[in-house]
């Protein structure tokens, strides 16, 4: 059998199982349909379907298997790791296409289910073969030792990283601007729009986040580099560029690149190299205080023109699931980066 499991797969695997559950539900406006909660299982497969339909939904729940069968296998034979880890996953999925009997916006799918079990099957085959470089020995383990402080909650602090790289996938969001909760509880936006305004706005959101993510990987490094934050923050903006992307049909990756978006860049860049010889409680101070005003700042914005336009032509469609996730995470992740920032002690530190 493998070494213990590394803490950190088990975060990322609930964490993921979490997110296809409020994908799956997604937008939860509860409504008994009056159907058999079983009918879909014995239905007729569905007449109109596409391949991006079926590629979609094995490929959602790969990373599913895969993360279930790496934190089993340390527990488990290989195998019956695999077998536990595809019950999982078709478990879930079975699960979720009964709730979306109570969505009337969701049609549930033995078609779906299928490629979700199969998706998930794929991922735990994938997971015992290569799951185990996550493990305590492994190399990707061995990768997270070297680069990173040990302790849950440095764990925390990377599955907090991977989750904002996922908040970039949403589109509909400032770039790097999250925890928006105007749409959430119905307000309209505080201020009104200009352009010269909206602008200022937009380089403090972008400059605040980005001094504050800068920070927080910093104090994740076991010794100052600065090429992880760049590397992560530029992961942040393929995601960004990535959803433009899917969202115009290809014709705008660099929609987010504004002159405020370009200029917060450079600003928050530069905070962040300049507080870098500060102590570790320093830089959590103010990575939290930067967090805070960005989230400040993101909830009293101007509605975007450019966006509001844009979103009365794009459709989610077969997005639906993967929109209301990405959602879900950029609605959330200031809320939960603050308290762990709060709470963290880092071995600098003791």
């Amino acid at each position: 059998m493998a070494k213990a499991h590394s803490p950190l797969s088990l975060y990322l695997a609930s964490a993921y199982t979490l997110l296809a559950i409020y994908g799956s539900l997604y937008p939860f406006d509860w409504h008994d349909t009056g159907v058999s909660l079983t009918a879909f299982l014995f239905a007729d497969w569905p007449r109109y379907t596409t391949s991006f339909d079926i590629a979609s939904n094995v490929v959602a729940y790969v990373p599913l298997g895969f993360l279930w069968a790496t934190v089993l296998q340390s527990r488990l034979a290989p195998m019956i790791a695999v077998v536990a880890a595809a019950a999982i996953g078709a478990t879930l999925s079975l699960t979720m296409e009964v709730g979306q009997h109570f969505v009337p916006s969701r049609v549930p799918s033995n078609l779906d289910f299928a490629c979700n079990a199969a998706g998930a099957l794929i991922g735990a085959l994938a997971g015992a073969e290569w799951g185990r470089t996550m493990l305590d020995g492994g190399q990707l383990d061995a990768l997270r030792k070297r680069l990173f402080l040990p302790g849950a909650g440095a764990d925390a602090g990377l599955l907090l990283i991977w989750l904002w790289i996922l908040t970039q996938l949403n589109p509909d969001t400032l770039l790097f601007g999250n925890g928006g909760l105007r749409e959430l509880l119905d307000i309209p936006a505080p201020l009104p729009y200009s352009a010269e305004g909206f602008a200022r706005i937009e380089a403090a959101i972008v400059a605040a986040d980005v001094f504050a993510i800068a920070l927080i990987v910093t104090l994740l490094s076991r010794r100052w580099r600065a090429d992880l934050p760049l590397m992560v923050l530029g992961a942040g903006l393929l995601a960004k560029s990535s959803a433009f992307l899917i969202m115009m049909g290809g014709r705008a990756g660099l929609a987010w690149a504004t002159p405020g978006s370009l200029s917060g860049l450079a600003i928050g860049l530069v905070l962040w190299f300049l507080a870098t010889p500060l102590q570790a409680r320093w830089q959590q101070a103010i990575a939290a205080l930067s967090l805070l005003l960005a989230t400040t700042l993101v909830n009293i914005a101007p509605e975007n023109p450019y966006l509001a336009n844009t979103f009365q032509i794009w459709n989610p469609g077969q997005f639906l699931n993967f929109h209301g996730l990405t959602r879900l995470a950029s609605n959330l992740w200031p809320f939960l980066a603050l308290p762990w920032l709060i709470l963290l002690r880092t071995d600098h530190e003791r």
